[in-house]
């Protein structure tokens, strides 16, 4: 069995279905609300353990009925928790989704209990990830703590996969330099690298940027059409599956879960990750919310 960790965000969702989306100064009417677990690093984690894998969490939370109900979550899902430690001042993150009637979403964020994590915390589960086989952090929680967290992964031989969301124009050299697998959408590889990612070719320019930015192996997701890999010397495209889509949210973080529990450490076998990681994204995709939509590895057949 695979042995995952991820760093991330853990953030309750509430989903507001409009329409469509406002316009600046507008006011509308939704048609329904609900609430999810969420968080780009939770999602990753709740993914990478429903696909089979042996999966470790450092997060935070606040002292609130918020972090109840996600650390409740978590249990169900036997995700390991040991590094989920509670902030004494800031609340749990908390994310208020638009999600309009083709399946699309704007994402406000308060980060909360998310930014209070520290290098200390890291060092605290060192352990954890020097044990590990893979790695995976995100944006939505403090750089500094992402880079010690590479540190000690790359010191034990551990892959390292960054998914650069939200998107940044400044990412730390250093961090880049510690990824072995960067994952990003079109959107934050042009944040990274200045080349609006189009088609094939701006594709493969980006990936080549980011080659020299010091990222080893670069995967682009560009939504329902799939996902674009460069390996350096060998690159190619794996297609989405085509089905109807309801709300996108956690359609990255499924890819990224599922694509770090199938992935062999030398990459061998990364067009048939994607493939697997696409098909668990595309049933994600039919379900509203983040963590509800996830699928369990024995519904995610190719």
């Amino acid at each position: 069995m695979k042995k995952i960790v991820v760093l991330g965000s853990i953030n309750v969702d509430t989903i507001l279905n409009i329409a469509r989306l406002p316009l600046p100064g507008e006011t509308m009417a939704m048609s329904n609300r609900s609430t999810a677990g969420g968080g780009k690093g939770a999602n990753q984690a709740i993914a990478a353990v429903r696909a089979g894998s042996e999966t470790a969490f450092i997060s935070k939370i606040g002292k609130d009925h918020a972090a109840d109900f996600m650390i409740d979550t978590f249990k169900e899902d036997g995700l390991n928790i040991e590094h989920v430690t509670e902030d004494e001042t800031a609340g749990t993150g908390k994310a208020y989704i638009l999600l309009d009637d083709n399946g699309q979403n704007s994402i406000l964020i308060y980060g909360g209990a998310n930014q209070t994590i520290t290098t200390e915390d890291i060092k605290n589960a060192s352990e954890t990830i020097a044990s590990a086989d893979c790695l995976i952090t995100e944006f939505e929680t403090p750089l500094e703590a992402s880079i010690e967290a590479f540190k000690i992964a790359k010191a034990n031989k551990v892959l390292t996969i960054l998914n650069p969301a939200p998107a940044k124009n400044n990412i730390p050299e250093e961090l880049l330099k510690l990824s072995d697998i960067i994952v990003p959408n079109e959107t934050e590889a042009e944040a990274i690298t200045g080349i609006k990612v189009t088609d094939l070719d701006s594709m493969k320019k980006a990936a080549k940027k980011l080659h020299t930015m010091g990222v080893k192996h670069v995967i682009i997701t560009v939504g329902a059409n799939g996902a674009f890999y460069s390996l350096g010397e060998e690159d190619g495209f794996v297609n989405a599956f085509k089905v109807n889509t309801v709300d996108t949210t956690a359609a990255g973080d499924t890819f990224i879960g599922y694509l770090a529990s199938a992935l062999n450490s030398d990459l061998g076998n990364i067009e048939e990750a994607m493939k697997f990681a696409s098909k668990a994204s595309s049933i994600t995709v039919q379900t509203q919310g983040a963590q509800n939509s996830i699928p369990y590895v024995k519904n995610v057949k190719i």
